[in-house]
């Protein structure tokens, strides 16, 4: 039996036991905590930072925010869906979000509020519930590797699942889950209703005996399954996103009347404008720029970026408040918006619309001509848009092609835009943010809700001029809360873990691209990267790569900067409608600035942590959602055309096979592995790419390819092709890679609708 390792106060604990304790407690797991748990100062904590990154290097700890954890480690705070009971009749539940890459979500064992608690103001949970909970490792080794205490009741979730209505030859009905891991169900005529074959429906379980199929009984009838109103409303129902506003919600909503003018500032005479997508109905944003007339700034400008005052109606612990919280962000799909408001807010007392009144908190931001901020104020307003512009009309304006509504505002509104734009763009371009170039594709439906075009919009100045200003808008709103030492909530983006770091290194090194090692890894660094792969073969992929190298942007209490847009203060202020996180950056400056009612409160300043981590959560939730609409969408629109050939390019190579992505579409398909050939493939994870160990050719990420449509299935969202391009023959260094024996082999078959992580882009 081995000797337990010696733990000496004030010196740096033994390699096992700095693992363990990280393990033990995740909410001690800071470079700072552990310091202070083994009482090290000077230059022990020097040891413990290179300790520390030693063993990141080496995969055995992650980085997250300013806390460490072990791969696959759930984080202090999660979200879990309570899904089943163990023997003893104790709930357990799973995260919320989970990377599959990680193998199966662990289980967590629920502690209930003792009862009699004075202090237990959590309801007790129950199957089928989500919540919000602290977690602890379970040091009982015979049990589920955590347990958890409820911080928060999300959601109680019914019984009530989705399926399409099948009529078999026989005249039987089934219900088929919409879900890979439902199982089928029986449905009795007298439990159909109005549903036909090849509805979608939401049901519920009648019986279920000890044989045989279960029986399902028909609650409603959502649309059939070829349209995209019922393919949306699969993602809904999939990752649990609340849809239906409650009586009170709509009725707080419906009470509500106009801001007054109390404490407010009237700027209705200055001519604020609103630039959106052609296709907005809810307009949060409006912007104004002039040249600063002062002599102390000589070419300067001054911009104005003015934000709907969401905070004056949706106030902290009311039924609107309650409702946005749960759900976190509004959703999108390509057919609808899940909103996270109801519509007499976003849509109207909210919309910044033209020519009304609407009560606006507003920026008003110096510029010197350089592009460095000299200074700005903030402001509770009474404002007018002026007019209500898209992209493409304002753009056309400035390039020379005015209309009848842009004409009159070229010269007093448009062009002080762009110029104090062309300022702003020189401290964007000395600042140096993280440019990837992943163009964003766009689906244009049909009538019938099917897919008719996918396409590349267009990137527009008139996009970055907004993006630019709203991103000093919210650069603002994190100075202004720190100065005036106010709880918030920043939106933080960590520099890539250093594995990922390594990951990317090895990959780059296969196509010639070096990538300095060591020191302090900023933004500009994958600039240089993107930079030497511009109008190469190899462009696409690097992009790809640098993508998936990046740490995901979340929500948090405690600030460690911006890396991907190189800023050290940023706090999200300028979509209230669309965003929790924004509304409570507006209540944080309404009531440090003194600026009226519907402030911050005490209590909600204490619940930050949970609040960050649960819209964190919820964010990502929408994103998921959001991308199996997509592919669902593409897989239906590519049903009907099995046996067709396709120009594709490798997106993404694992040990069970290639994804392959349709440029053309924007969707991936999967070509398993045991389906490439007679050779046998060996996955290099190092340098992306499956190698024939006899003959030397194989496929490596970014290689174009024609492939084959081999089988669609819609209602998974996957693709399956098989390979028609003959591999190629790899750089040296992957062969010789192979010979030194560090390598990975795999003839395995993967499911069609397996795919790998991609990170988050939203900023």
């Amino acid at each position: 039996m081995s000797e337990k390792p010696v733990i000496v106060q004030g010196a740096v604990p033994p390699r096992e036991v700095l693992l363990d304790f990280i393990a033990e407690n995740p909410d001690r797991a800071s470079k700072r905590e552990i310091a202070k748990a083994f009482g090290l100062k000077g230059e022990t904590r020097v040891e413990l930072k290179d300790l520390l990154r030693t063993l990141e290097e080496e995969g055995l700890l992650t980085k997250s925010r300013k806390s460490l954890s072990r791969p696959g480690a759930l984080p202090p705070v999660t979200v879990l869906d309570i899904t089943t009971r163990d023997k003893d009749g104790d709930l357990i539940g799973r995260p919320a979000e989970w990377d599959e890459e990680l193998g199966v979500a662990p289980a967590v064992l629920i502690r209930q509020p003792s009862e009699g608690r004075g202090k237990a103001k959590v309801p007790a949970a129950g199957l089928n519930d989500r919540v919000l909970a602290k977690i602890f490792p379970n040091k009982d080794r015979t049990g589920p590797a955590y347990t958890a205490r409820i911080i928060k009741l999300i959601d109680r979730r019914t019984n009530a699942s989705l399926g399409v209505v099948k009529q078999l030859a026989s005249g039987e009905i089934r219900l088929l889950p919409t879900d890979r891991r439902g199982e089928e169900m029986v449905i009795e005529r007298e439990d159909l209703g109005e549903a036909k074959d090849g509805d979608l429906v939401e049901t519920e379980v009648a019986r279920s005996g000890r044989f045989g199929l279960p029986r399902a009984r028909v609650l409603s009838v959502i649309g059939s399954v070829a349209s995209e109103k019922a393919i949306s409303m699969i993602a809904i129902y999939a990752h649990g996103i609340p849809h239906v506003f409650s009586k009170a919600v709509l009725d707080e909503a419906a009470a509500a009347r106009p801001a007054t003018m109390a404490k407010r500032e009237d700027w209705r005479d200055l001519p604020l404008i609103t630039i959106d997508p052609a296709d907005a109905k809810d307009h949060d944003d409006a912007v104004y720029a002039e040249p600063d007339r002062s002599p102390d700034n000589p070419d300067g400008v001054i911009v104005t970026v003015a934000i709907a005052d969401v905070s004056w109606y949706v106030r902290t612990g009311s039924p609107l408040d309650r409702e946005a919280l749960k759900r976190g962000n509004s959703v999108y799909f390509p057919d609808r918006v899940v909103p996270m408001l109801p519509e007499r807010i976003s849509n109207d007392l909210c919309s910044l619309r033209e020519g009304e009144d609407r009560p606006a908190i507003a920026v008003r931001m110096v510029f010197s001509k350089e592009g460095r901020k000299a200074g700005h104020t903030f402001h509770r307003i009474m404002m007018k848009s002026a007019a209500k512009l898209s992209y493409q009309q304002a753009q056309a304006a400035i390039d020379g092609r005015p209309d009848n509504k842009t004409g009159p505002l070229l010269e007093p509104i448009l062009k002080p835009l762009w110029h104090a734009y062309s300022v702003l763009k020189r401290g964007r371009d000395r600042r140096q943010p993280l440019e990837l170039d992943m163009p964003e594709r766009k689906i244009v439906l049909k009538p019938d809700g099917t897919v008719d075009r996918v396409f590349v919009p267009d990137r527009l100045d008139a996009h970055k001029l907004i993006e630019e200003m709203m991103i000093q808008a919210n650069v603002a709103a994190a100075e202004t809360l720190e100065k005036k030492r106010q709880p918030l909530v920043y939106r933080i983006h960590d520099t890539p873990a250093l594995s990922k770091q390594e990951a990317l290194r090895e990959f780059l090194a296969t196509i010639g691209i070096s990538m300095v090692k060591g020191g302090q890894l900023r933004a500009n660094s994958f600039n240089g990267i993107l930079a030497k792969a511009l109008d190469t073969p190899h462009q696409t992929m690097v992009n790809e790569m640098v993508l998936r190298s990046q740490s995901q942007a979340i929500y948090s209490p405690e600030n460690i900067g911006h890396f991907g847009l190189n800023l050290m203060k940023y706090a999200h202020f300028t979509s209230p409608i669309r965003r929790y996180a924004d509304l409570i950056v507006h209540r944080a400056l309404v009531g440090s600035l003194g600026l009226g009612e519907g402030g911050i409160s005490a209590e909600e300043e204490a619940q930050l942590d949970d609040i960050a981590a649960e819209i964190s959560t919820f964010e990502r939730r929408a994103m998921a959602a959001e991308r199996d609409t997509i592919n669902r969408l593409i897989a239906h629109h590519l049903s009907t055309r099995i046996g067709e050939e396709f120009e594709g390019r490798v997106s993404g190579v694992t040990k069970s096979g290639l994804f392959v992505s349709l440029p053309t579409y924007g969707a991936d398909g999967f070509i398993p592995i045991s389906t490439l050939g007679n050779d046998y493939f060996i996955y290099d994870e190092a340098h992306q790419a499956l190698s024939g160990e006899k003959t030397g050719l194989g496929y490596q990420l970014g290689d174009a390819v024609d492939v084959r449509l081999a089988e669609a299935i819609p209602l998974a969202g996957a693709l399956r092709f098989e390979m028609l391009s003959e591999g190629k023959k790899l750089p040296t260094a992957i062969r010789s890679f192979h010979k030194s024996g560090r390598r990975g082999r795999s003839t395995g078959r993967a499911k069609p609708g397996t795919r790998p992580p991609r990170s988050g882009r939203r900023r």
